[in-house]
């Protein structure tokens, strides 16, 4: 971390970032980097320094790819035709502490963490002196800021430390991540958190979010931009990891009725079309900016579930019944592979044939918010609100058409449920946090299409942790290892 923040930052666009000129980063321009160590001393510089921080926030370092693979790559969900590297040391879970994608994570996690803090000091200062609609636009900012830091966290604490509950059971004394609200100095030594204090930190961001699009008098209303939905949202995942059961579902329905989405896909073509172009899912309430002209390449989150040779594990697409419409987008590339080496098209990456990387990243969407519903009423032993909100979902299989089509047992229904968040929520990123906080005992590391094996079974996966990028930890500047975290790792 100390690496990182005693660095000059960029705040116009944080060098090749995006403009500020615009109401969408779609609108993208060069611009000349500025020192924020003399502070944002107007409002049109913080709000070009919020801009190069959501720049900063979806860079494929971050959750541009790295923290959503992170989810999916290690779990029973993806399947590896090893015809490239690139993230089997995930995949395999041979991992080191030199990682480079978790050093990166971690570099970039911290960076979107820096340029929060920076806006909401300097904007702090300003405010006093500000005029009745300056001060708007700074509250529209710094709940914008609040929201990045509090989900940057969100990833970060689920990435770098325990689940914080696994099945009832309380880890939140263990290592979190480090929490700092403001500028770090080059002198200054720091430590990390507890995964408790972390899960406090995250909770109170996306509070104090809320109170200050509540004092700005709402949000853009950008797809592209955090909004009161989104920080809804946030909060219903965070609920859901720290099994706060009512709040998860008051905070998912919360976003829900903020979004105003109240439909899903239900056929094949309709379901295709939410992955069809760019920015074209209606069921999403925040995406990344990514289009034809800004993106990745083959840096890109689609590059992983395509060219760097990923797809969607034998295990996942048995699940999947013929008549359900997210089989419309599981489509097995034949001009090149195998039954024995699969490529997939890119699934919700796919961009109806174009460039995956044009592909935007769906961050957080209606689905989740159902499936949050589902899972805490039914932790709450309402099972019928429970199967209500799951039926919104479960429908996109045809053969599904009423409550009564589910289970009717809590066992039975919580075994769907989970089935049913694999089925809907692979490639967002999950996969992994949930296996972890039901303690799955999983099955990891899958080979030998078609008759697919895996080389581990039974394992606690709960346990298991990513550790704390070498680099930070040997810098000096308080950064602890995690211990024990490579004895977590499975066993052959």
């Amino acid at each position: 971390m100390k690496k990182i923040i005693i660095h000059t930052l960029v705040a116009a666009a944080m060098t090749a970032g995006f403009s500020a000129c615009g109401d969408s980063f779609l609108e993208t321009k060069f611009h000349k980097g500025q020192d924020l160590d003399q502070g944002l001393t107007s409002v049109s510089a913080v709000d070009a320094a919020l801009n190069g921080t959501y720049d900063r926030f979806y860079d494929y370092r971050f959750v541009g790819r790295d923290a959503i693979a992170m989810g999916d790559i290690a779990s029973d969900l993806a399947y590896w035709n090893a015809e490239t590297g690139h993230w089997n040391e995930h995949y395999s879970f041979g991992l080191q502490e030199s990682d480079l994608y978790l050093a990166e994570c971690w570099a970039y996690g911290y960076k979107v963490i820096d340029g929060t803090n920076r806006i909401l000091q300097d904007a702090g200062k300003l405010y006093d002196g500000a005029t009745d609609a300056e001060k708007k636009t700074l509250d529209r900012d710094m709940a914008e800021a609040y929201a990045l830091r509090g989900f940057a966290r969100l990833y970060l604490t689920n990435i770098f430390g325990h689940q914080v509950k696994v099945n009832g059971k309380d880890f939140s004394d263990q290592p979190g991540i480090v929490i700092t609200d403001k500028v770090v100095s080059t002198t200054e030594q720091v430590k990390r958190a507890t995964v408790g204090e972390s899960y406090a930190a995250i909770v109170s961001d996306l509070k104090n979010a809320l109170t200050r699009f509540t004092a700005a008098g709402g949000d853009r209303g950008s797809q592209v931009y955090l909004g009161v939905a989104a920080v809804h949202g946030l909060l219903a995942r965070t609920y859901l990891y720290l099994e706060n059961w009512s709040e998860a579902a008051a905070s998912a329905q919360a976003a829900l009725t903020t979004s105003k989405i109240t439909e899903l896909a239900k056929t094949k073509a309709d379901y295709k079309a939410l992955y069809a172009g760019e920015l074209t899912n209606k069921e999403s309430i925040f995406a990344l900016a990514i289009n034809g002209t800004k993106n990745f390449g083959s840096a890109s989150l689609g590059t992983v579930w395509t060219t760097y040779s990923y797809s969607p594990s034998p295990k996942l697409r048995k699940m999947y019944k013929s008549t359900d419409v997210r089989t419309a987008i599981m489509i097995r590339d034949t001009t090149k592979g195998s039954e024995t080496m699969p490529y997939y098209r890119g699934g919700k990456f796919d961009n109806a044939s174009k460039s995956p990387a044009n592909s935007s990243n769906y961050m957080i969407n209606a689905p989740e918010m159902y499936l949050i519903i589902a899972e805490a009423e039914l932790n709450k032993d309402n099972l019928d609100a429970s199967r209500k909100a799951l039926l919104v979902v479960a429908s996109r299989d045809a053969a599904i058409k009423a409550e009564s089509d589910l289970p009717q047992t809590k066992e039975a229904l919580y075994s769907f449920l989970k089935d049913e968040r694999a089925r809907e929520l692979f490639q967002e990123g999950f996969r992994l946090w949930d296996l972890r906080r039901w303690d799955t005992s999983a099955e990891v590391y899958a080979f030998g299409a078609p008759e697919v094996k895996f080389t581990y079974t039974g394992y606690k996966i709960s346990n298991f942790v990513y550790p704390i990028p070498v680099g930070e930890v040997n810098a000096g500047f308080g950064v602890t290892q995690t211990p024990g975290w490579s004895d977590a790792l499975p066993k052959k």
